[in-house]
């Protein structure tokens, strides 16, 4: 199992507490500072949608220039704009042998999926 995000989101925290509380160890996968792959942001739109791993809830979709916001309209151009912005992902993203299988945090997702 690999937990993909950065350390110091809220969300993330409550995933990994979580994990561990159940009894995961899983390896964590910081992509602020590791990187992530255009292969893997698309592996990752492809099982949840563009549209839900792209968190524009967050400061950092916020923050972007309106012209850059406008741009996103389909997957190629919502990975083109998560490489550039990493913390525009939401997180976490859980991978199980590979394969992902959660994104952000749900006790009850969580629950069923993991148990």
């Amino acid at each position: 199992m690999i937990v993909y995000g950065i350390p110091n989101c809220n969300t993330v925290k409550k995933a990994r507490v979580w994990l561990e509380e159940n009894g995961f160890t899983p390896e964590f996968h910081d992509f602020k500072k590791q990187g992530i792959s255009i292969e893997k942001l698309n592996q990752w739109c492809d099982v949840f949608g563009w549209e839900v791993l792209l968190n524009k809830k967050g400061t950092t979709w916020r923050n972007l220039n309106p012209d850059v916001q406008k741009s996103v309209v389909d997957q190629k151009s919502a990975v083109a704009t998560l490489l550039e912005n990493t913390s525009a992902i939401k997180r976490p993203v859980i991978e199980v042998d590979g394969k992902p299988v959660l994104i952000s945090f749900d006790e009850d997702a969580y629950a069923d999926t993991l148990k």
